[in-house]
Protein backbone atom coordinates (compact mmCIF):
# COMPACT_ATOMS: atom_id res chain seq x y z
CA UNK A 1 0.00 0.00 0.00
CA UNK A 2 1.47 3.61 -1.15
CA UNK A 3 0.70 5.03 2.46
CA UNK A 4 3.78 8.10 1.68
CA UNK A 5 5.17 7.44 5.42
CA UNK A 6 7.74 4.43 4.40
CA UNK A 7 9.44 3.09 1.74
CA UNK A 8 7.25 0.08 -0.32
CA UNK A 9 7.91 -2.31 -2.68
CA UNK A 10 5.96 -3.90 -5.81
CA UNK A 11 6.85 -6.36 -8.46
CA UNK A 12 4.70 -5.03 -11.44
CA UNK A 13 4.02 -6.29 -15.05
CA UNK A 14 4.81 -3.44 -16.95
CA UNK A 15 3.64 -3.48 -20.80
CA UNK A 16 2.09 -6.33 -22.86
CA UNK A 17 -1.18 -4.39 -23.35
CA UNK A 18 -1.87 -2.07 -26.63
CA UNK A 19 -2.69 1.43 -26.15
CA UNK A 20 -6.53 0.74 -26.45
CA UNK A 21 -6.87 -1.54 -24.22
CA UNK A 22 -4.42 -0.31 -21.58
CA UNK A 23 -6.84 2.90 -21.39
CA UNK A 24 -9.92 0.22 -21.41
CA UNK A 25 -8.22 -1.54 -18.28
CA UNK A 26 -8.03 2.35 -16.60
CA UNK A 27 -11.74 3.19 -17.53
CA UNK A 28 -12.66 -0.03 -16.42
CA UNK A 29 -10.83 0.58 -12.96
CA UNK A 30 -12.11 3.76 -12.36
CA UNK A 31 -8.83 5.72 -13.08
CA UNK A 32 -9.82 8.89 -13.47
CA UNK A 33 -6.77 10.92 -15.73
CA UNK A 34 -6.03 14.74 -16.24
CA UNK A 35 -5.49 16.56 -19.53
CA UNK A 36 -1.52 15.95 -19.20
CA UNK A 37 -2.05 12.18 -18.46
CA UNK A 38 -4.02 12.12 -21.84
CA UNK A 39 -1.28 14.00 -23.63
CA UNK A 40 1.55 11.05 -22.16
CA UNK A 41 -0.74 8.07 -23.08
CA UNK A 42 -1.38 9.44 -26.63
CA UNK A 43 2.70 9.37 -26.72
CA UNK A 44 4.26 7.20 -28.97
CA UNK A 45 6.00 5.00 -26.16
CA UNK A 46 2.58 3.29 -25.41
CA UNK A 47 2.71 1.73 -29.24
CA UNK A 48 5.26 -0.62 -27.63
CA UNK A 49 3.11 -3.19 -25.87
CA UNK A 50 6.42 -5.76 -25.29
CA UNK A 51 6.10 -6.98 -21.46
CA UNK A 52 8.11 -7.08 -18.41
CA UNK A 53 8.42 -7.32 -14.67
CA UNK A 54 9.61 -4.36 -12.84
CA UNK A 55 10.79 -3.69 -9.20
CA UNK A 56 9.36 -0.57 -8.22
CA UNK A 57 10.76 0.85 -4.38
CA UNK A 58 9.00 4.40 -3.21
CA UNK A 59 11.35 6.76 -1.72
CA UNK A 60 11.44 10.35 -0.91
CA UNK A 61 13.41 13.38 -1.67
CA UNK A 62 14.91 13.02 1.57
CA UNK A 63 15.75 9.70 1.67
CA UNK A 64 17.69 10.17 -1.70
CA UNK A 65 19.72 12.69 0.63
CA UNK A 66 18.00 15.76 -0.11
CA UNK A 67 16.52 17.12 3.01
CA UNK A 68 16.08 20.59 2.05
CA UNK A 69 14.31 19.55 -1.28
CA UNK A 70 16.05 19.48 -4.73
CA UNK A 71 15.13 19.55 -8.58
CA UNK A 72 13.68 17.11 -10.53
CA UNK A 73 17.84 16.29 -12.52
CA UNK A 74 18.95 16.30 -8.76
CA UNK A 75 16.46 13.62 -7.62
CA UNK A 76 16.91 11.34 -10.67
CA UNK A 77 20.95 11.67 -10.16
CA UNK A 78 21.06 11.07 -6.32
CA UNK A 79 18.74 7.92 -7.14
CA UNK A 80 21.05 6.84 -9.37
CA UNK A 81 24.01 7.46 -6.93
CA UNK A 82 21.77 4.97 -4.47
CA UNK A 83 21.03 2.03 -6.73
CA UNK A 84 18.20 3.01 -8.68
CA UNK A 85 17.15 3.49 -12.45
CA UNK A 86 14.40 5.59 -13.92
CA UNK A 87 11.21 2.93 -14.48
CA UNK A 88 10.36 2.21 -18.35
CA UNK A 89 8.25 4.73 -19.49
CA UNK A 90 5.07 3.02 -19.31
CA UNK A 91 5.41 1.70 -15.96
CA UNK A 92 2.80 4.89 -14.38
CA UNK A 93 -0.51 3.22 -15.32
CA UNK A 94 0.98 -0.10 -14.79
CA UNK A 95 1.65 0.95 -11.31
CA UNK A 96 -1.93 2.49 -11.08
CA UNK A 97 -3.45 0.20 -11.61
CA UNK A 98 -1.52 -2.10 -9.44
CA UNK A 99 -2.18 0.04 -6.37
CA UNK A 100 -5.85 0.99 -5.81
CA UNK A 101 -5.47 0.49 -2.45
CA UNK A 102 -3.26 4.14 -2.32
CA UNK A 103 -4.61 5.98 1.05
CA UNK A 104 -7.22 8.80 -0.37
CA UNK A 105 -4.90 12.28 -0.06
CA UNK A 106 -5.47 14.10 3.09
CA UNK A 107 -6.87 16.91 0.78
CA UNK A 108 -8.35 17.89 -2.69
CA UNK A 109 -5.74 20.67 -3.59
CA UNK A 110 -4.43 19.67 -7.38
CA UNK A 111 -1.78 22.22 -8.42
CA UNK A 112 -0.41 24.99 -6.15
CA UNK A 113 3.43 24.66 -7.54
CA UNK A 114 4.38 22.01 -5.63
CA UNK A 115 3.72 18.11 -5.58
CA UNK A 116 -0.37 17.84 -4.00
CA UNK A 117 0.01 16.08 -0.77
CA UNK A 118 -0.55 12.26 -0.93
CA UNK A 119 1.17 11.68 -4.50
CA UNK A 120 3.77 9.44 -5.81
CA UNK A 121 5.75 10.41 -8.73
CA UNK A 122 6.90 7.48 -11.31
CA UNK A 123 10.69 8.52 -11.92
CA UNK A 124 10.66 7.79 -16.01
CA UNK A 125 12.53 9.53 -18.39
CA UNK A 126 11.84 12.48 -19.16
CA UNK A 127 9.99 12.41 -23.06
CA UNK A 128 10.60 15.89 -24.47
CA UNK A 129 12.94 18.68 -23.39
CA UNK A 130 10.17 21.41 -24.36
CA UNK A 131 8.46 22.54 -20.35
CA UNK A 132 5.44 23.02 -22.00
CA UNK A 133 5.42 19.01 -22.49
CA UNK A 134 4.22 16.99 -19.17
CA UNK A 135 7.55 15.44 -17.48
CA UNK A 136 5.93 12.47 -16.46
CA UNK A 137 3.10 10.74 -14.18
CA UNK A 138 1.72 10.66 -10.59
CA UNK A 139 -0.53 8.73 -8.73
CA UNK A 140 -2.94 9.74 -6.46
CA UNK A 141 -6.35 8.90 -4.52
CA UNK A 142 -8.88 12.00 -4.11
CA UNK A 143 -12.16 11.04 -2.28
CA UNK A 144 -11.60 7.65 -2.90
CA UNK A 145 -11.03 8.06 -6.47
CA UNK A 146 -8.32 6.88 -7.74
CA UNK A 147 -6.28 9.00 -10.42
CA UNK A 148 -3.47 9.03 -13.25
CA UNK A 149 -1.88 12.60 -13.55
CA UNK A 150 0.70 14.22 -15.55
CA UNK A 151 2.74 17.13 -14.67
CA UNK A 152 4.55 19.91 -15.81
CA UNK A 153 8.03 21.63 -14.16
CA UNK A 154 10.91 22.82 -15.44
CA UNK A 155 14.53 22.13 -14.55
CA UNK A 156 14.85 24.90 -12.07
CA UNK A 157 11.66 23.76 -9.69
CA UNK A 158 12.49 22.78 -6.00
CA UNK A 159 10.91 19.37 -5.40
CA UNK A 160 9.89 19.18 -1.32
CA UNK A 161 12.25 16.89 0.99
CA UNK A 162 8.79 14.76 1.79
CA UNK A 163 7.31 14.10 -2.19
CA UNK A 164 7.84 10.68 -2.82
CA UNK A 165 8.71 8.91 -6.41
CA UNK A 166 9.06 5.45 -7.38
CA UNK A 167 12.02 4.66 -8.81
CA UNK A 168 13.06 0.69 -10.52
CA UNK A 169 15.59 -1.30 -8.04
CA UNK A 170 18.34 -2.30 -10.01
CA UNK A 171 18.92 -5.79 -11.12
Amino acid sequence: MIDGTIRTAWSIDVGGLSRGELVERLDAHGIHRNPYAEILLAGPVFDDASRETVAIVEISVADLGFPDGATLPHVFAGAVERGLVLCPPMTAPYLRLATLDQATAPDRILSTGRAPTGSLHVAAPVLRADHDYPKGFYLRVIDGVPWLRGYRCDDEHVLSPGDRFAFRAAS
